[in-house]
This record gives C-alpha cells, structure tokens and sequence, in this order.
C-alpha cells in the first residue's frame, strides 16, 4: 500500500502529464486549424474536368464522305462507295500533333451526313460497305490505335443529327444513336471526350423523303439519358454539349476565341450553380472544317495561330484545332508545317519562367501558415499556393522579388480551382522609376488559367498582383513571367487567306447594280457589306460574261446567328427572264462566316447575275462582304482567256 508521499508524487506526475498531453493536443488542434484550407467557394472542377482543362490543347480531324464530295455538310444522300482512299497516313498525321505539343485528337466519326467510319450494326451507311479495304475497314480503329502508341488522349465527335436516316426527328432514330455512342464508347479504349454537335436538324435526305426535319430543342436527343449511359462506360470522358448538360460548352464561335471573362460557373449563388468549362474550336485552315482542292493557300501562319490560343487557352478555355485529311488519307504539308513552326512558338513560349523561385511577399497569408505562403505560387506546383487572410479587406496583393531584371510581356495566373474560381477583378504593376505602374489594368478573371498580353515588353526585377474583386479571399497557384518568342520559319511557302480572292476571278471593274449600295459586295473590303432580309442582290456585268460558279463571303461584322444559310443563283441576258442555274446550302455559315465556293455542275454565260438567300429559319437576313464569280478552266492552248481577271 503507498503511502500518501508516494500517492502525491503520482498525482502530481499525473497532473503533469495530462497537462503535457493538454498543451501537445492544444498544439495539434492550433496546427490543424492554421493549416485547415479555406472553404470552397461556389461550384468546383470534378476531378475529371480538372484532368481535361490540364490537356490545354489537341487536334480535331475532320474525314469522311465530305473529303471526297467537296461539302462542308454532306446532304445524306451520299453514296457509300464514295468513301475511297488510296490510304491513311494516321500514324504520321498523329505523330506530328504529338510533336507539335498536342495532348490529344478528337475524330469525326460520324458528321450530319451519317456516313459512319467504323463498321457499326445501326447502319449500313457505313465504312464496311465502301471500297476502302474491301469494307474490311475501320477509321476510328486507326485512330484510336494511333493515338495510343504515340502517347495521346483520344476523343469522338459524333454528331446527333443524321441526315441520312429515314427514322430522324422520330422514335426510332434514337435508338440507332444510342447504339452508335455505345458502340464508340466500348470498343476502342478510353475515350477523354465525346462532342455532341449542337445541330438541331434542317433539310435532307432522310431515307429518300428529301424533307425538312428540325426539332424543336435538344430535349428530343434525350441527353440526361445519353450522359448517364456515357457516365457507366466511361466515367472520365468529358461530355461536349449535350444541351449544356454536359461538362464543356461551346466558346460562342468556329474562331478559336473564348470569350473574356472566361467564367467557369453558371448560375452563380442558386442551388443550380455548377461549374462548366469552355472549349473553343477552329480550322488551321480557312478553307472549312473537312478538305478542299484549293485550300494549300488558305492555311492559317504561326503568328496567327500564336493569337488564337491566347484568345482561347490566355483566356482560360481549351484549344481544339482542326487539321483536315485529304483524299489519300494525309493532312496537306501546309498545314503540318503551320502547325509545327507554331508548336515551336509555343515550346519557345513556355521554356523560361523569370518567376520560378523568385522571392514573394504578400499582403497577408491566411493564419500564417506557411501553407499558405506567397513562395508557393512560384515554386512550379499548381496543387500549393498562396492564400491572403480571410479578414483582410481588399485589395490584397501578392508581390514578386526577381533575383535580376528581367524582360517579359506575358504574365500566366492561375487559381487552385478545387476551391472554386474566386477572383473576378485583379491589376499588375512592375516596379519602375522609383514607383509601382499599372502595366494592366484589365484583368477580369483568372480561374484555371490566364494569360495576360502586356502592350509591351517589361523590364523589372519587382512586379505584383492586386486583387481588387473576389468572392472570397483569393487561392493564386502561380504567378508566371514569360516573354513572346519572335517569328518561327514556317517552312510552306503557302500564304494568303481565303477571305482574300486566292484563284482567278472574273473582273469586276465594270459591275453595277439597280440597288445604289450593292457595290459594297464588290468593293475589295471586307468590312462592308449589303445586306437584306427580303430583296435579291442583282448583278449587271456590263456585258455577257462566261463562268462557271461564285464564291459569297458573308458578313465578318455583324452577328452570324440570322444569317441567311441556303442560296438560290439565276441568270439572264435581259434582266427579264432568269434561269437558276445553281441552289443549295452555305453549310455552318452562322457558325463559320468563311468564304462560300459553288461550283456549277457546267459553265453558263450572262449578263446579269441574281442571288437570293434563303433559310430554314423564320428571320434571317441575306449579307454579302464580297461576291466573286469564277471563270471556266482557261483552254489548253496559247494565247489569252476570253474572260479578263482580277
């Protein structure tokens, strides 16, 4: 039995340790809680959109029935054995994008013509009953095999609207649909995303009916159904579209821009808030989305490819750019060489970071924690990052020390966005004579990324950020300096828009019209234009002229939502009579504004020239930037053309 000395001894030493084990546990809930990262804010990434926005850019490749028709949007009524190349270079096409820098390739499987290019059960309009590999033949397979051994992600577009179906704008096509997106989704590995175009249907050829057929909204596509099956096969793959149901939406045009702000959130504070990131898409060819004869001299430079994807991954979205095969199953040199010279552009761009390691500062850290530190949004792990304190009023800033000056004009942010996109007002001052200078003022929003183009190069070892506007305290994973490389050789001495006359027009020194302000379809610029919504644009050529189609180019300034998408041509030689010797489609017009090329079947001769716009649409509105008329194929002997061109 103790004695009380001793029993007094164990209590003090128990005492003593329960307030060691106090103050230890005190210790640990005062670590937890400066360490304890800040709430979400509004709407956050999945994992899943989070992996994809990492992606930043990839290609497109359009191939198919169009490539060997000359179409944009092939009617339906194309016949499967036009489906013949010699052969398909997929193995080089994929490895130049993965040299290019690209992370990934989404395939056209199936565009609105319903020409499907694997061997499918829900069709026969397929690539098994063409000639191409005695219909043993498998597109998609090429592809998807393709992108595996060179490293890259792969993605499906497969339009929901099927011109060639007898059963679309009914029941039954839908259960076809299904079938195709199952199929594509189950027998060619792991697919990151599936783009279901926004086509609400229109004219076709529907099984031979040859009618017009639009739904009334995307509810018909039944796409909650569509997403949950996607969901079961492969739950990574990001969904595009699907009446922004999905995980991406559109950025408002085929030019490869993101709007700016480029705010991930929709319905901000309501319960229906959820985040949807942006993807914008465009062609590195003007051409359009699949490949024409003529387009080696319609490819888009380096430099404007270099502003593209400022105006689409600077703005925070994804890049999807567009590389067409032709008829033998290759991209065209012009193109790979562009796409190269801008990948080294890129590489160029992204090499040198003046910001890594250098000294920073902040106006406050979140409970100063070092976990929160203002190093860690220039230490090279997007996951850390610097965090001001939650009671600080703002403007709150973060401040870089350089350990030398250096010369820079671009300026990358980003956000640690599992926490959700919070910085909706932000300027960037350098350091300069002795005082900070706003060097840009308009920064808007950051979210997964910006990438802010100074006016002009910086010199300066100091430079910061201000926030001045967020919806909670700002979480800023890094703070990049980098500086614009100069012009790469493009290698192709391919050069010239197809905006701009390329071939042979006829002249147009001796145009007139009835209509005083039609010249303005003729006048060499491209920012004006005539327009109507009901009149026809009449056209005397001064004198009887031979030629053998036109090409329109629609407005490049006004909204193209109106636009007017089917044509009808007539001619005459007395204004009196007219025959019509050409109607059909502008096929993605409103989305696309390029340059429209109709070829006539044969050459015709007229004076005078009618074009009226049509469209399925009850308003629309015909414009015309420029209209040129193409001469027939110069004769095979010496001498010059009957027909004068420009």
């Amino acid at each position: 039995m103790l004695s009380s000395r001793a029993r007094g001894r164990l209590t003090v030493m128990a005492l003593g340790l329960l307030f060691l084990l106090s103050i230890g546990a005190a210790g640990i809930a005062w670590e937890r809680w400066r360490n304890e990262p800040p709430a979400p804010c509004g709407a956050v990434p999945s994992e899943r959109q989070l992996e994809w926005l990492r992606m930043e850019w990839y290609a497109f490749v359009h191939f198919g029935i169009n490539t060997f028709t000359n179409r944009e949007w092939g009617f339906g009524d194309e016949a499967s054995s036009l489906f013949s190349p010699s052969t398909i270079d997929v193995d080089g096409t994929v490895r130049a994008f993965r040299e290019a820098g690209m992370s990934g390739l989404i395939y056209t499987a199936k565009h609105h013509d319903g020409f499907c290019l694997w061997p499918t059960r829900s069709t026969q309009h397929n690539v098994a009953h063409s000639p191409w590999k005695n219909g043993q033949g498998d597109v998609v397979r090429l592809f998807a095999d393709s992108c595996a051994k060179e490293g890259l992600k792969f993605g499906i577009y497969v339009s929901p609207w099927d011109r060639h179906h007898a059963e679309y704008g009914r029941a039954g096509y839908l259960v076809d649909f299904e079938q195709q997106v199952r199929e594509l989704l189950t027998h060619y590995g792991e697919i990151f995303e599936i783009w279901f175009d926004g086509a609400q249907g229109g004219d076709g050829y529907y099984g031979g009916a040859r009618e017009n057929r639009c739904i009334e909204s995307d509810a018909y596509y039944n796409f909650p159904h569509i997403i949950n099956l996607v969901r079961q096969l492969q739950p990574n793959c990001i969904v595009w579209g699907a009446d922004n149901l999905g995980d991406v939406r559109w950025g408002g045009s085929e030019k490869g821009c993101a709007p700016y702000p480029c705010v991930n959130v929709v319905n901000p504070d309501t319960p229906d808030e959820k985040w949807i990131s942006w993807e914008a898409d465009t062609t590195i060819n003007r051409a359009g989305w699949f490949w024409h004869p003529d387009q080696q001299t319609s490819v888009k430079s380096p430099q404007e490819l270099m502003d593209i994807y400022f105006a689409s991954v600077g703005h925070g979205a994804n890049l999807i750019l567009n590389v067409a095969l032709n008829r033998d199953g290759q991209a065209d040199g012009a193109d790979l060489a562009s796409l190269a010279a801008f990948g080294e552009m890129r590489r160029k761009l992204l090499t040198e970071d003046y910001a890594l390691g250098a000294r920073a500062t902040a106006s406050s850290v979140r409970r100063q924690s070092r976990r929160y530190a203002a190093g860690n949004a220039v230490d090279g792990d997007e996951e850390t990052y610097w965090c001001s304190a939650e009671e600080d009023a703002l403007p709150v800033y973060l401040e870089l020390r350089l350990s030398k000056p250096a010369t820079f004009d671009v300026v990358r942010l980003r956000e640690q966005i599992r926490l959700g996109q919070r910085v909706q007002a932000f300027r960037l001052e350098a350091w300069r004579d002795g005082a900070w200078k706003e060097i840009d003022g308009g920064g808007m929003s950051i979210g997964y990324r910006v990438m802010r183009r100074l006016a002009q190069p910086i010199t300066t070892d100091r430079v910061r950020l201000v926030v001045t506007r967020s919806r909670a305290c700002p979480c800023i994973s890094e703070f990049s300096l980098l500086r614009t490389p100069g012009a790469v050789q493009h290698t192709s001495q391919a050069s010239g828009s197809c905006d701009q006359p390329h071939d042979a027009y006829l002249s147009r020194k001796r145009w007139s019209s009835p209509a005083p302000d039609a010249c303005a379809a003729w006048d060499g610029k491209e920012d004006t234009c005539w327009q109507s919504d009901a009149a026809p644009l009449i056209i005397d050529l001064g004198e009887t002229r031979t030629f053998n189609g036109f090409a329109c180019l629609p407005s490049q300034n006004d909204s193209s939502e109106r636009l007017a998408d089917h044509f009808c041509l007539e001619v005459s030689t007395d204004a009196q009579n007219w025959s019509i010797v050409s109607e059909g489609e502008f096929s993605n017009v409103r989305a696309n504004p390029i340059l429209q090329r109709i070829v006539f079947p044969s050459t015709v001769a007229a004076r005078y020239v009618r074009l009226t716009g049509r469209s399925t649409q009850k308003s629309f509105i015909t414009t015309v930037a420029e209209f040129y008329l193409l001469p027939p194929p110069m004769p095979s002997r010496s001498g010059a053309a009957d027909n004068d061109v420009k």
